[in-house]
């Protein structure tokens, strides 16, 4: 059902802890399910879903096809990176972008 802190529906941290599941697959979830303005509803079975479907399988692929691609073009060995202006250009805005929506996050009010 939908998370209640009132009604006591709902896993929370010292709850969480008892599982024995990994803090970081809980973080992974509440992510990937934290609401936007609305309660969210939780299951056993979709933790276990997003977990083993989004977690393990998409990142497990990513980081296998990554070792594949340099195995197969580089020799196993991840070559020095060398990098153009443009390059540096692209960080220094991605590092502008980043700053402004951290800076947005620590604006948005809490409400536990």
């Amino acid at each position: 059902g939908k998370f209640s802190k009132s009604r006591g529906v709902g896993v929370f941290g010292d709850m969480a802890k008892d599982t024995g599941i990994p803090a970081d697959i809980w973080r992974f979830y509440l992510l990937y399910l934290r609401p936007e303005g609305q309660d969210s509803a939780f299951s056993w079975s979709d933790l276990m879903l997003k977990n083993n479907s989004e977690l393990l399988n998409n990142l497990g692929n990513f980081i296998n096809r990554a070792g594949m691609f340099v195995c197969k073009f580089f020799g196993g060995t991840v070559p020095n990176m060398v990098l153009t202006p443009d390059d540096k250009r692209l960080l220094a805005r991605i590092t502008l972008e980043l700053r402004q929506y951290h800076q947005l996050l620590e604006k948005v009010r809490w409400v536990a």
